[in-house]
């Protein structure tokens, strides 16, 4: 019997961030003060909406770590979080990967960038789904909510919600 990915999955992508400041690398890059607001407000519509992983794995990016931070504030402060390097300017396959290897938990929240973030999502939906769920591209704190299929032959993951600031 091969192992399943969780039942639910959580894709937000990380807030608004700052200009890199001189001398500062894009992975050092903070949220904006309008990124903070982001991440909290986002963090509370999806506990307001009983939303609540078992897991957040996130990108060890400073932005990515922020908006973690603002959703184990809003949802629990008990929330398992992850830090994975891996997922700072990865493609697909690794943000896929990780979603087959957390088997033992029924859901999954990955905090990442774009644009693999949003392929992530048509990958998963499929490109019809997704572009009209995010015609003009995956929105800043961005929050996709998707359940796998009913049927176990379905060849797409069902989109759930998907919650904007």
């Amino acid at each position: 019997m091969t192992p399943s990915p969780p039942s639910r999955i959580y894709l937000l992508r990380h807030a608004r961030s700052a200009w890199a400041q001189a001398g500062e690398r894009d992975f050092e890059r903070p949220l904006d003060g309008e990124g903070f607001a982001e991440a909290e407000i986002i963090a509370e519509k999806a506990a307001d909406h009983g939303y609540r992983p078992d897991r957040v794995i996130s990108s060890t990016a400073v932005r990515c770590r922020q908006t973690a931070e603002a959703v184990r504030r809003a949802m629990d402060e008990e929330l398992e979080l992850v830090f994975v390097d891996e997922l700072y300017n990865a493609p697909v396959d690794t943000y896929l990967e990780l979603l087959r290897a957390n088997t033992a938990i029924s859901s999954l929240m990955i905090v990442g960038h774009n644009p693999t973030i949003e392929e992530v999502l048509e990958r998963l939906i499929g490109t019809d789904e997704s572009a009209g769920v995010i015609p003009i591209g995956y929105p800043t704190a961005g929050l996709a909510v998707l359940d796998q299929p009913s049927v176990s032959d379905a060849q797409f993951w069902r989109l759930t919600d998907f919650l904007t600031v």
